[in-house]
Formats: structure tokens, C-alpha cells, sequence
């Protein structure tokens, strides 16, 4: 005990006299960076132009191989989105396996291969290094694009840009690309349905034959091998590629603005029913990766928006609370990098997010950083890099970067020691050359009606430009007013004579409709089936491996109801008990009042073209909806559920008249949006007046 006494007494004068002569009103300074070891690196070219490079990693029994195309294709013109099509259509067989048979031995190895327009990559244990390259080599020479699986791809990208319409982040990324960069330039070709259609087989054969070529090509591995080793292996698979001419393409690049030709504008993508903006400021900028800006910029990105500790997120969120974030990037790119700044706020705020927002990058070029928050800047790019460097096919893309983009050899080992050499001065000239408040696009998706006008202030000429989810310009559609004399009552008693009338509605005791649909490539069944006066059952049925499973189902008996998700049960209560009562109803729209149902006309708009009445619609519960009712067929086309988020889009098409009703229509064709979700469910069959039994609704 005595010891132990002594020991902590002695410990205790020790500190006390190290605590007196230390002055803590001293910052220490920051230590030297370490040094950064990425492995024994080596290369060898093929006789074909195949530059590899070979980077020892003996951390773990793998091996991560990444294959990159150096290319400038030509424009997709008016077929954009075949080349992202690519990463699945070069999976889908090569001249000596099936899509069956490659899959199957991918899985086999628990190996990973992936493939896109501009390469291909694969990784997985050491032991199957000579299958993984094998594979990876017969996707590169051999690979076989068939009809039919253009055609699969086509029809679930069409289904995929259905999400898109309504979808704002989506519709920012499409508008800042065009208006950054234009029709003429890679960066600015944005897919849409008529592009994707245009796709040819022809198109996407010739692409790949003429640009997956080994003169074109770098291939890094990383992982537990030697170059004596791999090299063998390497030569056996890729050595018989056989190398060509590819052409080179020159694009139009975009005025900078950085000469003060290019004025700030807001271009503005409207979002029916959008309750939050969703903001970029962006513009495009000349920064090529491996540049000796590139490290600076990363940091002055970072000061500025880079993370929780940025300026627009301390200003927007901390100080204001306008939004969840705020962030920023500063990308460099070979033929067109860009800047932006992002964030998502409530409309009522969203003017005022966009003028803080400039404010702070204005302040970027006025306003030092403090050597705290410099500091802190280097050390949170300093912990990702050293992340980043566990990724073995982030080293791998370190080997490939260094001779595409003619950097220096030791650009990475020296990567940390240049960052902590950053200082304030350079973060201030770095502003100065990239940060643009007055040569930027304020791109934002939301609201027309609460957003955009406040916008104009922003913009040079005092305009707002429109354009939709694709990029494309448009005129913005203002609602109309509505002729005189007609009132929402008037277009629903036309609407109802429009499906068939009284007559029509009264020859129905039951009806059952049945649709198709696929979900993510699963093919769906749509069962629905009323009877009169109130009975509803609705089920989605899917067919696995010869199994019938329902997904959802909702039964109501006219009295009570449930509904049933994957198994799960509930009882209908409150208001999805009263909407599933007003589905039940066969005759509701002879009598909203029943439901509590106010219908007002707002005016008029185009709807896919056509001039369509547009109501609103409260309920009694003050649920709002909003409906569109073509101004020439009078049939309901789209209806409008929802806010935010959960907002839900029905368009109604394809109406046909039932046989043995009277003249009774129902819509043969629906796309459902919803949370970022696209189906599109088509009728493959009408029964009416067979006699469904109660039972059914049980």
C-alpha cells in the first residue's frame, strides 16, 4: 500500500511541475503528414497498346482489376442513353457463354465484374484470378448484344425516365447538364423517351466494336500477386485483343463565363404539387484532374460546402434552419468540369435560401478562412484519403489516373504532404478563379406558382427561363381561366356521360378488371373487382417460380375492411376506411356529396399536350387531390394525390367501351409515379355482370 502511495504521489508532482511550465495559450502545431505507402508498383505494355500496371497489396488473398477507355466518342445525338445502357447490355452474353452461363460463373466464384461504356472492372479471391481475367477478356472481344435484350433494356429505361418527370432531384441534375453545357457537348445529352426509342442494335454494336479497344485501354491490378506472376496470365487473355484506329471527337465546349459574357440566369424545372425546392447553383469551369489546383480546390471546397462544418451548412441549416444541408463541390473533369452548390428547402424559403447561398460564395473571395477552419478543412480531406486508400480499387484507379492525366509518379505519396501545404492565400485565389456568383445558373425544380417569380431577382435580364424534367426548354404553362359559364359541376356531369352515362351506370351489378404490370423487372398482376351496390377487393399477385404471391390486397364488404402487404394484415380504419368506401361505390360520381366531395375549377393547362380542365378537390377531411379532365373527350386523364414526398401521379389513358354495358369506358391503360417509383399497368381483360359471389369480400 505504502508503493502505491508513493507511486501516485510521485506522479502527481510530476504533472504539476510539467503543468507549470506549460504554456497552453501556445497552439501546437500540426505534425509533419505521413507518408503514404501505396505498394510496389510496376508496369509493362502489351504488344496490342494494353498499358498495365501492377500494384502489390499482400493485405488479404484478393485481387481488384479495373480496365479503362481513354476515348472521346461521338455524340449520341438523337439516340442519347445508349451508352449508359451498355453496363447491362455487355452482360447479357458473349459469343462463347449466355447470360445464364456467364452469371452463373460469377456466382460460382463469389467474384464481382461490372462494365460500362467507358470499362470494365472485376475483383475477387486470388485462386481465381485466371477465371476472373478470362471472363473479363471474352466480355472485352466478345461480347454478343442481341435484339431482344436491347429491346428488355429499352422498355425498363422508358419505365425508369417515367420517375423522373416528377422528380426533383432528378430534374435538377438533367437542367444544370443542359444549361451548363449544351446539346453539343457529352455532359449535356440528357435521355428521354423518344432518344431511347431511336436506339438502334446497329448503334450500339458499332460503339462498342470501335471503342473497346486494348491502344485505348489502361488495366491496374491490385492485390496479393506479383508482377511475375500476373504478367503470364495478362498476356494469355488480353494479348490476342486486337488493337485499331479509334476516332477522336472534338465537342463544343461552353463559354466559362468567366470573361463576363456569361450572365447569372434562373432556369426553373416546375414540379406539380411540390411543397420544397430543390437548388443548385452550378456552372461549368476548366479544371483538369492531376492540375496543381486540384488539391486546392478540394479545400476550398470543403471550406465552402464540404461537409457539416462548411459555410452554407453552418449559415442555412445552423443559423436559419432552412434545410436538413447544404453542400458544395468543385469537379474536375477531362472535358468539362463543373461547381455547384446544392440544397433543399420549403418554398416559403427558398429565395431566401438561393440569396444566402450567393452571399457566401461572394464571401469566399472577400472573406479569409481562419487558420482554424483551414486546418480543420486539411484534416477531414486527410482522414478520407486515408480511408480511401483500404479501397483496393481506389488504388487501383490511382495507377491509371497518373499516366492518362500525365501526373507526376509521386502525385499520391505525395498527396497529404501538398494538402497540408494549402494555405489561406490559396483558398482566396482559388476562389477568386472558380467561385462565380455572377456567371453561375440557379437551377431549381419546385413550385411555379410559390417559387419562381421570386427567383427573378437573381437573374441578369430579370427573367426566369422553364424547362422540363428532360432539359428541355418550354414555355411555362400558366393555368388558364376557364371559358365562361362552366363550372366544376358541368365537367363532371360530361365526364359521366363521357364513360357511358346513367344508362351504362346502371346496367353494372359487377365488374372485374385484371392489368399486367412489372415492377423492377417482376411481372405483376392488378386484379380489381366491385359489386353493387358497395363491395371492393384490389390484389397484386405476382407469379415466382411457379408460385402465386400477393404483394398487397384491400377487401372491403360494404361494411368493414382490411388490407394485406407481404402477410401482414390491418383493419381499415378512419380515412382509408372513407376512400376505400368511395372505391367501393359504383355510382360515386353521381353523388360526391355522400363522400363530403368538393370539387372547384381552378382553369385550364396542358396535360401531354392536350388542354385539360383542372380541378381541386377537398374531401371531408381536407385530404387535397387535384384532377385533370381533357377539354375535348372530357375523359379524367391524371389525378394528383398527396404532397411532398408521398405525392402520387395517375395518368389515365386508352379508354375503351366495355362490351355489354351500355357504353361503359374505363381507362385500358394507367402509369402509376409514386416515391420514386414508375409502373405502368394495361388491361388485359374486362368481366361485367358475372356474378361475383359476397365471398369474394370476405
Amino acid at each position: 500500500m505504502k508503493k502505491i502511495t508513493l507511486s501516485i504521489f510521485t506522479l502527481a508532482l510530476i504533472t504539476s511541475g510539467w503543468a507549470q511550465t506549460l504554456d497552453r495559450s501556445i497552439k501546437p502545431k500540426p505534425g509533419p503528414a505521413p507518408e503514404i505507402k501505396l505498394g510496389k508498383s510496376e508496369s509493362f505494355t502489351l504488344p496490342n497498346g494494353l498499358q498495365v500496371f501492377v500494384v502489390e497489396n499482400h493485405k488479404l488473398p484478393t485481387i481488384e482489376c479495373n480496365i479503362e477507355f481513354a476515348t472521346r466518342p461521338e455524340l449520341q445525338g438523337d439516340m442519347a442513353g445508349y451508352r449508359d445502357m451498355m453496363s447491362e447490355l455487355l452482360l447479357s452474353g458473349t459469343a462463347t457463354r449466355s447470360k445464364d452461363q456467364l452469371n452463373a460463373a460469377i456466382d460460382q466464384m463469389g467474384a464481382s465484374i461490372n462494365v460500362s461504356d467507358q470499362g470494365l472492372s472485376g475483383g475477387g479471391l486470388k485462386k481465381y484470378t485466371d477465371k476472373i481475367f478470362d471472363l473479363m477478356a471474352d466480355i472485352a472481344m466478345n461480347a454478343v448484344i442481341s435484339k431482344d435484350e436491347l429491346e428488355k433494356e429499352k422498355t425498363k429505361v422508358i419505365s425508369e425516365l417515367q420517375t423522373t418527370k416528377n422528380q426533383p432531384d432528378a430534374m435538377v441534375k438533367n437542367v444544370s447538364a443542359f444549361v451548363n453545357f449544351g446539346k453539343n457537348h457529352p455532359n449535356g445529352e440528357i435521355p428521354n423517351e423518344e432518344t431511347i426509342k431511336k436506339i438502334t442494335l446497329e448503334k450500339c454494336n458499332s460503339y462498342y466494336k470501335t471503342y473497346f479497344r486494348p491502344n485505348v485501354a489502361y488495366m491496374a491490378i491490385v492485390g496479393d500477386v506479383t508482377l511475375a506472376e500476373i504478367k503470364p496470365m495478362i498476356e494469355k487473355y488480353f494479348g490476342k485483343w486486337e488493337k485499331r484506329d479509334v476516332p477522336v471527337a472534338t465537342y463544343s465546349i461552353p463559354g466559362l463565363g468567366n470573361d463576363g459574357t456569361k450572365l447569372t440566369k434562373v432556369d426553373f424545372a416546375p414540379r406539380t404539387g411540390a411543397v420544397q425546392s430543390v437548388v443548385s447553383v452550378t456552372y461549368p469551369i476548366e479544371l483538369q484532374p492531376g492540375s496543381a489546383d486540384v488539391i486546392k480546390a478540394r479545400v476550398t471546397n470543403t471550406v465552402l460546402g464540404g461537409g457539416s462544418q462548411g459555410r452554407l451548412f453552418l449559415n442555412l441549416r445552423e443559423k436559419h434552419g432552412w434545410t436538413y444541408g447544404a453542400y458544395s463541390s468543385i469537379d474536375a473533369d477531362e472535358i468539362g468540369g463543373s461547381f455547384s452548390a446544392t440544397v433543399k428547402c420549403r418554398n416559403i424559403v427558398s429565395d431566401s435560401a438561393v440569396g444566402a447561398i450567393i452571399d457566401e460564395m461572394n464571401m469566399m473571395q472577400t472573406e479569409k478562412v481562419s487558420d482554424t477552419t483551414l486546418q480543420n478543412a486539411i484534416n477531414y480531406l486527410s482522414g478520407n484519403f486515408a480511408i480511401g486508400l483500404e479501397d483496393p480499387s481506389r488504388v487501383a484507379q490511382f495507377a491509371i489516373n497518373i499516366e492518362r492525366y500525365h501526373m507526376p509518379k509521386d502525385y499520391y505519396q505525395n498527396y497529404l504532404k501538398n494538402l497540408s501545404a494549402v494555405t489561406a492565400d490559396d483558398v482566396m485565389a482559388i476562389s477568386k478563379k472558380y467561385i462565380r456568383p455572377k456567371n453561375a445558373n440557379i437551377v431549381v425544380a419546385g413550385s411555379k406558382e410559390e417559387v419562381a417569380e421570386k427567383l427573378a431577382r437573381f437573374s441578369a435580364d430579370g427573367k426566369v427561363d422553364y424547362y422540363d424534367y428532360s432539359g428541355k426548354p418550354i414555355t411555362a404553362s400558366a393555368t388558364a381561366a376557364a371559358p365562361a359559364g362552366i363550372s366544376a359541376d358541368d365537367i363532371i356531369k360530361k365526364h359521366i356521360a363521357a364513360i357511358g352515362g346513367d344508362a351504362a351506370f346502371k346496367s353494372l351489378k359487377d365488374i372485374k378488371i385484371t392489368s399486367s404490370s412489372s415492377m423492377q423487372g417482376m411481372p405483376l398482376t392488378i386484379t380489381e373487382c366491385k359489386k353493387a351496390p358497395n363491395m371492393y377487393k384490389m390484389s397484386v399477385d405476382a407469379s415466382m417460380n411457379g408460385q402465386k404471391m400477393t404483394f398487397q390486397k384491400q377487401v372491403f364488404n360494404g361494411t368493414k375492411g382490411y388490407m394485406e402487404v407481404q402477410g401482414q394484415k390491418k383493419d381499415l380504419a378512419g380515412d382509408d376506411l372513407n376512400e376505400i368506401m368511395e372505391q367501393a361505390d359504383m355510382s360515386a360520381e353521381f353523388h360526391p356529396e355522400k363522400f363530403g366531395i368538393k370539387r372547384t375549377l381552378k382553369g385550364m393547362e396542358d396535360v401531354n399536350g392536350n388542354k385539360a380542365y383542372v380541378m381541386d378537390v377537398v374531401n371531408a377531411k381536407g385530404k387535397k387531390s387535384v384532377e385533370y379532365y381533357d377539354a375535348t373527350t372530357n375523359m379524367l386523364i391524371r389525378k394528383i394525390q398527396g404532397e411532398g414526398e408521398s405525392l402520387q401521379t395517375s395518368d389515365y389513358s386508352d379508354y375503351k367501351e366495355v362490351p355489354g354495358t351500355n357504353g361503359y369506358k374505363v381507362p385500358y391503360k394507367v402509369i402509376e409515379t409514386a416515391g420514386g417509383q414508375s409502373f405502368t399497368a394495361e388491361v388485359s381483360s374486362v368481366e361485367v355482370n358475372k356474378g361475383i359471389a359476397d365471398t369474394e369480400f370476405n
